[in-house]
């Protein structure tokens, strides 16, 4: 049984005028790493919040582990499924780090000890030991990110779905945050959904994406398929990798390197090709 389940899932703004969601149907699977990729505009963020219950079906249904998500049920989808926003300015906004990552699970009803526990795994667990008295206004962008972050992960939900996560960071803090989310789901088995249309998300983070266009779920497969359709992509309004642009560049340079679509994936080619070239020189000897 999926942990999630979207089923024929229709909605529309403005009584109707704007459909943001067409008939999407999505199986999210437990501990998996999914990419929900596609242009503004595309319905992704319409759709995640549908995946804990900040927005209902209009038609069809989403099931969080085999139960349709419905008013009465919310709590409880809720302490399953955690949203990080795009914007940490609209999650991160009490006096203290430590008051903000506490919130969630203050809201549960739980102990105060077993409360501050939770605040100081999920601020360790996130790498922001030592600044529970600060200021999130005080905090850099990153930081705020960070926060947030925890602000979920101190609920212990078995799956964080995360809006743009690397929108407005800087390369490092680009690295940081998807090396971050990678080790959270392999170290704690959470499942990780990212909403994005930063395609170079991809080949760092995904086992799966799931490509949205004009509402619409176009395309579900693994990142090596989903790239290696030129078409697809020109539908979605979306472009090939950096890593994959690089290997191509070489390609055209003629170095003798094939098409990779993870970094995993060019990195292995990479070095065949260098062992290639030096085993080929040590042969010329």
């Amino acid at each position: 049984m999926s942990i999630i389940d979207v089923r024929n899932l229709v909605y529309s703004y403005y009584s109707g005028k704007i459909l943001a969601l067409d008939r999407v149907n999505l199986q999210i699977e437990k501990g998996e790493r999914l990419v929900l990729l596609g242009a503004n505009g595309s319905g992704k963020s319409t759709l995640i919040k549908h995946l804990n219950g900040i927005l209902l079906p209009q038609k069809g249904e989403v099931l969080v582990k085999g139960e349709p998500i419905s008013k009465k049920n919310l709590k409880e989808v809720r302490r399953t499924v955690g949203i990080v926003y795009q914007n940490p300015d609209d999650q991160v906004f009490l006096p203290t780090v430590r008051l903000d990552v506490a919130f969630g699970p203050t809201n549960l009803g739980l102990r105060p000890d077993v409360v501050e526990q939770r605040v100081e795994t999920a601020l360790n667990n996130v790498g922001l030991n030592g600044i529970n008295e600060r200021a999130p206004h005080h905090l850099s962008g990153g930081e705020k990110k960070l926060v947030a972050i925890a602000g979920v992960l101190a609920m212990e939900p078995e799956v964080m779905i995360l809006d743009e996560p690397t929108a407005g960071l800087d390369p490092e803090g680009k690295q940081r945050i998807l090396r971050l989310i990678y080790n959270l789901n392999k170290k704690l088995g959470i499942t990780f959904v990212i909403a994005t249309h930063d395609v170079d998300v991809v080949p760092v983070f995904s086992d799966r994406v799931a490509v949205l266009s004009h509402g619409k779920k176009i395309a579900d497969a693994t990142p090596t398929e989903i790239f290696s359709d030129p078409d697809l992509l020109r539908e979605s309004h979306l472009h090939l990798p950096i890593v994959t642009r690089l290997l191509q560049g070489l390609q055209e340079d003629g170095i003798p390197v094939k098409t990779r679509f993870t970094v995993t994936g060019a990195r292995k080619e990479l070095l065949r090709m260098m062992q290639e070239q030096w085993q080929g020189y040590l042969l010329q000897i």
